[in-house]
């Protein structure tokens, strides 16, 4: 996949966008965007740089 995170899968969610004002709220509909980022991982002896989110930065981060 083009937008997922390559250590977790995580892909992107939909959503509302929030309406505020008047009777009829019609709640128009959005996409919550991953957030990723370019991370170094050794695999198989060689450096390889992925897309990750950043949650497993963070949990790769702590356990190294």
């Amino acid at each position: 996949m083009a937008r997922s995170c390559a250590l977790c899968g995580k892909t992107s969610m939909a959503g509302f966008n929030p309406q505020s004002v008047g009777m009829n709220r019609v709640r128009a509909h959005r996409r919550y965007g991953v957030n990723l980022q370019k991370l170094a991982v050794e695999r198989a002896g060689s450096t390889v740089t992925v897309m990750a989110c950043t949650r497993c930065r963070r949990t790769l981060r702590k356990s190294a």
